[in-house]
């Protein structure tokens, strides 16, 4: 892979994301421990933030909701040893096997392809 890795659109705060969700700021940190969400230091005081890109609107009006696929994709980055940060780089890394960014390719739904991807990551 010879391109750059793609940076998040935009990053969110833990009371951002809480709010957007309508969840308690307990929750959002329980799902980052989870790893059902991704947060990394970003910005000038390295403050946990979260991309974008990993919430989804199921339709016009609605809450936003965390990326389905990204859980098993996380726990599978986790068992190939990759830590957060480097989670983070996997997702918005273009993957020639892909044909993308494995993130956008989660968000068109082609999370099989995805994890096959990660699959490989561990040998």
């Amino acid at each position: 892979m010879s391109a750059a890795p793609h940076e998040p659109a935009a990053w969110y705060s833990v009371p951002e994301v809480a709010e957007l969700l309508g969840l308690r700021q307990r929750d959002v940190r329980a799902m980052l421990k989870e790893r059902r969400l991704l947060a990394v230091p970003h910005g000038p005081n390295a403050a946990a933030s979260i991309p974008a890109e990993l919430l989804v609107r199921s339709g016009e009006g609605d809450r936003p909701a965390v990326l389905a696929s990204l859980q098993g994709t996380l726990t599978l980055l986790a068992d190939s040893g990759y830590d957060d940060v480097e989670s983070l780089r996997w997702l918005y890394a273009p993957n020639d096997e892909l044909g993308t960014t494995p993130i956008h390719a989660l968000r068109e739904g082609n999370t099989h392809a995805v994890r096959r991807a990660a699959l490989s990551l561990a040998f």
